[in-house]
């Protein structure tokens, strides 16, 4: 029987971003995926990081820019990127109306397997 999930868990972020996660290991017990609508304002950035998790991102509104090794890629509204895991990348929205996005992370999010730079 299909199970409706009521409402997101709001998972502590780099302020002033908000992850509301829909599926995951807080708020459905789920390690296999993480699904999660962020909002993140004009000029956030976060630190960068070598995930152990490959994660989905589309973005809904705005532009979301991802930095790795060999230089950066704008992903704008209508558009989707994939980055895999053991790959250091870092997040940010530097332009001036932020970004909504979907990112979808497998196996799900957690914060002792994103390995964030100091």
């Amino acid at each position: 029987m299909p199970t409706i999930i009521e409402k997101p868990t709001i998972i502590e972020a780099v302020e002033p971003k908000i992850i509301r996660e829909y599926v995951g290991r807080l708020n459905t017990g789920t390690p296999g995926v993480s699904i999660a609508h962020m909002t993140a304002p004009g000029g956030w950035e976060e630190p960068g990081q070598r995930p152990e998790f490959d994660e989905y991102t589309v973005v809904l509104r705005g532009v979301v820019t991802v930095e790795h090794e060999g230089g950066a890629i704008e992903v704008g509204a209508g558009q989707a990127i994939h980055t895999a895991a053991g790959e250091w990348v870092r997040y940010s929205t530097p332009g001036a109306d932020g970004a909504d996005y979907i990112s979808v992370c497998l196996p799900a999010f957690a914060p002792d397997t994103a390995h964030r730079d100091d």
